[in-house]
């Protein structure tokens, strides 16, 4: 079984996020080897994002979910750390510009779908739509119940068109929540990351839990499927989703296109 089975979830089944342990390391422990095995994965996804560019036949859109203070920045900065910015490309979506929201609520995701042989990395996605959107009752039931059908379809067109679609939840607890959050208030360098959004946010995290399972029982599908992380511990975090990506890039079995010449024909002089 790869690594990636333990953490999905199966199409199909119905997800309560308090079967998933968010302290949970997969019997990994926090020393020098899971050290290790971050950065044996960070190197390995730079190699495969040079195949991934040499071959440009897919492209990987990387999707970042959780609970705010979850570690999207963290995983983000630690994990992607060895990826060649000139194929790889960070969009955080925010409340929806007037332009954008003058257009259908997947307008705005789109435009940044990535090109073959690039890495698109979403800081949140088009799933604040179904859930933002709902916790905030932003827009009738009606509206963000249809969501999750236009979200498959989306996300099955993409998969058809040869981008590979790996959504990650970062899961933590509440008291983890509490603790990182209490953090930030108390740390200069990180006070500036804290707005009023964060503990509305909190004040409403059964509502937004709720929103969480129906999206991860609805929209884990065989062509895009979720991951959830127990991301209570950072270091895990890490090495879950590098060694998830590892092993999506690597089931791809890239590799490297013929020389458009011939190469006999050139001579160093």
């Amino acid at each position: 079984m790869d690594f990636r089975d333990k953490l999905l979830v199966r199409p199909g089944t119905t997800v309560r996020l308090a079967h998933w342990n968010p302290d949970d390391t997969l019997h990994f422990s926090k020393d020098e080897d899971a050290r290790d095995a971050v950065a044996r994965n960070i190197a390995r996804l730079d190699e495969l994002q040079y195949r991934l560019y040499a071959e440009r036949r897919r492209a990987v859109l990387i999707v970042l979910q959780g609970m705010d203070s979850s570690g999207k920045d963290g995983t983000i900065r630690h994990v992607m750390t060895g990826l060649n910015p000139q194929g790889c490309r960070v969009t955080a979506f925010k409340e929806p510009s007037p332009q954008e929201a003058a257009h259908d609520f997947l307008w705005r995701v789109h435009q940044v779908v990535p090109q073959r042989g690039d890495i698109a990395i979403f800081n949140r996605s088009h799933y604040e739509d179904v859930l933002a959107a709902r916790v905030r009752k932003l827009v009738p039931r009606p509206v963000w119940s249809a969501r999750y059908r236009t979200i498959n379809r989306f996300e099955e067109y993409l998969a058809e068109e040869n981008v590979l679609v790996v959504k990650f939840l970062l899961h933590i607890s509440k008291a983890e929540q509490k603790r990182r959050l209490a953090e930030r208030l108390a740390n200069p360098m990180k006070q500036w990351k804290i707005s009023a959004d964060d503990f509305a946010a909190r004040r409403a995290w059964s509502a937004y839990r709720r929103a969480y399972e129906d999206l991860l029982t609805q929209c884990s599908t065989r062509h895009a499927p979720w991951y959830i992380i127990p991301a209570n511990k950072k270091w895990f975090r890490d090495l879950a989703v590098s060694r998830i990506l590892v092993e999506v890039l690597e089931a791809c079995h890239m590799r490297f296109p013929k020389p458009a010449v011939g190469l006999s024909t050139f001579k160093l002089r």
